[in-house]
């Protein structure tokens, strides 16, 4: 008898913490050679995944469901019960738990699913099928079909999270990827959009098991360790232990990833974030919105001035990348109202900011409240917000368009002058981003893949067509042109080491650096030097034109480690 896990992630880089935690629960069984493990991308054929699941010839095959393979994985499924018409097929995840009834009632290939945490539930149905241990109506937290009828057990009971053994003992499969480490489960909070927010039971896992475990991936110099916890800092003892013990045994290689709440944390916990290697640490702190209405509406705490002075505190401290969340298409948040909360989110100078868009879960308090808030959404998976009685389809199309200038523009750190300087010119940042999406789409340029050189050549085209053109005569025939020329320069040699010079910058005039460069590269060959007329601080700064002559030495040998720029030398 052979049990077949099957994950199909997102992308290569990521790996699915539930199957490996299932199958190190079923140990006995794994060892025993009874479960084995596929993992696929949701950028594999559906042919390949096929292909590799049938050939593994199990008897039971059992698939993690999300949002963002659901749909990839039903079609494999129905062609899968043609080719392996006795194997038992099961579904487990959040996808699935909420509505398993009509999931096995639509799903006539389905045996069963397998409901909430399944650690347990996973180990009782291998039992079921390899020793006869148990029938399936003794299994708590299952929905089953059994003689055309569907079936459905009490809930199960949860876990004490010690319980669970670490999935990380074979590192071999994991090389080149994220590492998912999980310390505790469930959430304080209530968020309505959010699924922790149905059982809001938190555990955590015994902290000398923690250290153990860390110490393990230490060692094995994995590069980043994202912890899964759904709100890290929510006790504090936890989070300082947590952070103590990897400040103390630094690898100097191993990156971590929070969650966390922003306005918990404390002057201590401050002191010692602040303490920390640059770049050991990044947070992902979910504001998702500023409005005060919007915020009571789906039963959120925040205490949004004390969010906004950790934030500053965090980022004065220049060691630590955060990366702060916006939501668009939440109740009582129209166009005027989110532009807002993008303000005042960009305001605290996010490392990233990342604009998301509201998927209505199943099972989500949101899902029982959205027609009163006039949410429609997508009928499939990920069930994305398609409108709202405050946000038209129209709009969320332009904050979508929004959000690709963002992510290009702003999350890639590569345009960080150039963006300072160009904001100068809008009453709000989000205009700026506006402007340049509808500047994309008027050259239909937003379905097009580009290169990094691309979108500085797009830039300065957008700066000469639409910022200058809006300019008096006189401002055009200032230097403005040459000013966001070397800008882009600046931009662009901060981060890359390029051995040819962009076309928006051939007619840059370059001084012959031959004997400076002959000198310098005795010592270190990853440099570049140029020359400049502007004072390009006080452009960033102020949006004004001074001329200053200088010239910069760019050294790639040493970088910012949160934002990669170059080490810059100022002749």
């Amino acid at each position: 008898m052979k049990l077949l896990l099957v994950a199909v992630n997102a992308k290569y880089i990521h790996s699915n913490l539930a199957v490996y935690s299932l199958r190190a629960y079923a140990n006995k069984y794994s060892a025993a050679g009874h479960v084995a493990l596929a993992e696929y991308t949701i950028n594999h054929s559906e042919e390949d995944i096929l292909r590799g699941i049938y050939m593994e010839k199990a008897d039971v095959i059992a698939f993690s469901c999300y949002i963002w393979n659901f749909e990839i994985i039903l079609r494999v499924v129905k062609e899968l019960k043609k080719v392996q018409p006795d194997a038992k097929l099961w579904f487990g995840g959040p996808e699935v738990s909420y509505d398993a009834i009509t999931c096995l009632e639509k799903h006539s290939e389905l045996t069963g699913i397998m409901i909430g945490e399944g650690e347990q539930t996973f180990l009782e149905v291998l039992q079921h099928y390899t020793e006869g241990i148990r029938s399936l109506d003794q299994i708590d937290g299952i929905a089953y079909r059994e003689d055309h009828q569907v079936r459905m057990t009490k809930s199960r009971e949860i876990l004490e999270l010690s319980e669970i053994p670490f999935p990380y003992e074979e590192m071999e499969d994991f090389k080149n990827r994220i590492i998912y480490y999980e310390s505790s489960r469930g959430c304080p909070f209530s968020c309505s959009y959010c699924l922790s927010s149905i059982e809001r039971t938190i555990r955590f896992r015994e902290i000398g098991l923690v250290k153990q475990e860390l110490q393990f991936l230490l060692e094995q110099k994995v590069p980043q360790v994202k912890f899964i916890d759904r709100t890290f800092n929510c006790k504090k003892a936890h989070a300082m232990e947590i952070w103590r013990f990897i400040k103390e045994h630094d690898n100097g290689v191993t990156n971590f990833h929070f969650e966390i709440s922003a306005d918990l944390l404390t002057e201590e916990e401050l002191q010692l974030l602040a303490s920390l290697r640059p770049a050991q640490v990044q947070f992902e702190i979910g504001v998702q919105t500023t409005n005060s209405d919007t915020v009571e509406a789906i039963h959120r705490k925040m205490d949004l001035n004390l969010l906004r002075r950790n934030v500053e505190r965090i980022r004065a401290g220049r060691n630590i990348h955060q990366h702060l969340d916006l939501i668009a298409g939440l109740p009582f948040e129209d166009y005027a109202s989110f532009e807002r909360s993008f303000q005042e989110v960009y305001e605290m100078k996010p490392d990233q900011l990342q604009l998301g868009f509201l998927k209505v879960l199943k099972g989500s308090p949101m899902e029982a409240a959205s027609q009163d808030y006039g949410i429609i959404y997508r009928e499939h998976p990920p069930y994305e917000v398609l409108s709202t009685n405050h946000l038209s389809y129209e709009e969320l199309l332009d904050l979508k368009g929004i959000c690709d200038m963002v992510e290009i523009y702003y999350n890639s750190g590569q345009f960080a002058n150039a963006i300072g300087y160009l904001e100068h010119f809008y009453s709000s940042p989000m205009k700026l981003y506006e402007e340049l999406s509808i500047f994309y789409q008027n050259k239909q340029m937003d379905r097009q893949a580009h290169s990094r050189m691309k979108r500085y050549e797009i830039l300065s085209d957008f700066f000469q067509e639409i910022i200058l053109q809006a300019q008096p005569r006189a401002e055009k025939e200032s230097g403005l042109e040459v000013l966001f020329e070397e800008i882009l320069i600046m931009d662009l040699f901060l981060r890359e080491d390029m051995k040819s010079r962009p076309t928006f910058a051939i007619n840059h005039p370059l001084k012959n650096y031959k004997d400076l460069y002959d000198k310098l590269r005795k010592e270190n060959k990853l440099i570049h030097i140029e020359n400049f007329t502007y004072d390009i601080e006080a452009a960033v700064a102020e949006g004004i034109a001074v001329k200053k002559e200088s010239t910069i030495i760019f050294n790639y040998s040493v970088r910012d480690p949160i934002t990669k720029s170059a080490g810059v030398t100022i002749l």
